[in-house]
């Protein structure tokens, strides 16, 4: 039903004209108070297309280094060069083709996004941010509009397996990382190199601080805030920190029949107790911390056997880094008693630690500017999911643009956002980068 009324949308909005004027802002110099639109039709159409690459069963599935997801960067690099552009591949595979500016010196303006996804996930989370950005690019050629900065657009890889791209690219990748297994089942090694990469080579992926002037990233907002309280835009205030963790509690697999009750070590029950603290450790306290136990694997998974281990994962996130180190030192706590209570060993190891990241104020200004131009509702938020935007913070001003997700529901197959929406998006994009390439001339 959703898929349907998308294209729906996508229809109506090929019937309607492409509002604004060519080179409305061709003079950085010059302020002007009508504001440039997108191709909206053409935009949404090609998310229409890409629902095809990687659609099951059981939802989309891009995965990184999957064939999937080759596919998706087939189609990406075609939307490239039917835009004019000439796509390239960094050491690290991430995508990138640049828009040359009128002064050669200035540090370019980066946008962009992802398009792997989760298993079993949609079409929204990271294309409609990536083909906005690509749609911002066409647009600027089509109109004919010169900036003084070079603009770059990015698609990162591997975002949803820890922002593998965006880690690279500023330099925290080690090679520790590499080994680590992608849910495609190739280590993010192997997969490079599947993707264009060149792992021999990553020093030449690295950006430092000065290299880039700012960037933007356009998202659907993955939560339902936007929608309950009508707004079209949000404005992201900073992204909030991650920290996952994997958890191995051994206890003793034995006879579930024969070993009583008070003689057991049950890693099974352990887990449950922790599972249980964890949640009410996060909810005893004001906030907006969460934290979620995803996955857990029970060995040996048997009727008629005790369990002798369990590998659960912690989920953990918050806008405060000193919350995030509180709550940790709390669960590994949380660990070691219930582990004397049950008679087993919890072992902690840390799968993925980024900083929380603020979003930098000059840029949150022109995305509201941009907004109120476009008369477009709008409001400041957090953002609760990870971003590459927070990886990119570590060496450039970034900021957010989010659109309604409808329900609120994201990384599964019922996500969706409307073609209006999306459109109003990326024209706030493409608004932000004028304001910004004025605004850092």
């Amino acid at each position: 039903m959703q898929r349907r009324e998308f294209l729906h949308h996508a229809a109506a909005l090929a019937a309607l004209p492409v509002v604004g004027r060519a080179g409305a802002f061709a003079s950085p110099a010059l302020r002007t108070t009508v504001p440039l639109h997108v191709d909206g039709a053409r935009l949404n159409g090609w998310l229409a297309k890409f629902d095809a690459i990687g659609r099951t069963a059981t939802g989309i599935n891009r995965v990184a280094y999957s064939d999937a997801d080759l596919a998706g960067r087939a189609f990406t690099l075609d939307l490239f060069r039917e835009a004019g552009l000439t796509p390239r591949i960094d050491a690290a595979g991430n995508i990138y083709a640049r828009i040359e500016g009128t002064d050669p010196k200035k540090a370019p303006i980066l946008i962009g996004s992802h398009i792997d996804s989760v298993t079993d996930g949609g079409n929204y989370d990271g294309p409609v941010g990536s083909f906005g950005a690509i749609e911002v690019a066409r647009t600027l050629q089509a109109q004919r509009v010169k900036l003084v900065h070079p603009l770059d657009v990015v698609i990162w890889q591997n975002e949803e397996g820890g922002t593998i791209g965006s880690k690279v690219a500023v330099g925290l990748m080690t090679p520790a990382d590499l080994d680590k297994v992608a849910r495609s089942g190739l280590t993010v090694r192997q997969g490079i190199t599947k993707i264009g990469g060149d792992v021999a080579k990553l020093d030449t992926a690295v950006r430092k601080r000065g290299d880039i002037a700012c960037y933007f990233e356009l998202h659907i907002e993955q939560g339902g805030n936007l929608e309950r309280v009508g707004r079209q835009i949000g404005v992201v205030e900073g992204i909030v920190g991650l920290r996952w963790f994997e958890v191995t509690i051994t206890g003793f697999a034995n006879h579930a029949g024969a070993t009583p009750m008070d003689q057991r070590q049950d890693a099974m029950l352990a887990a449950a107790k922790f599972t249980i603290a964890v949640n009410e450790a996060i909810t005893s306290e004001a906030g907006r911390q969460v934290a979620t136990v995803g996955r857990v694997n029970v060995s040996p998974n048997t009727t008629n056997v005790i369990p002798g281990q369990v590998v659960l994962t912690v989920d953990l996130r918050d806008l405060d880094q000193a919350k995030i180190d509180r709550f940790t030192a709390r669960f590994q706590q949380l660990g070691r008693d219930i582990g004397a209570a049950t008679k087993t060993t919890f072992a902690f190891t840390t799968m993925v630690n980024s900083t929380p990241a603020l979003s930098d104020l000059r840029l949150m200004g022109w995305i509201e500017e941009s907004a109120t131009a476009l008369q477009l509702t709008h409001q400041r938020m957090p953002s609760g999911a990870g971003h590459d935007a927070q990886e990119v913070a570590h060496i450039a001003p970034m900021a957010m643009i989010f659109i309604p997700s409808v329900g609120g529901i994201s990384h599964s197959p019922k996500e969706f956002s409307r073609a209006e929406d999306i459109t109003r998006g990326a024209d706030v994009l493409l608004n932000a980068v004028l304001a910004a390439d004025r605004g850092l001339a």
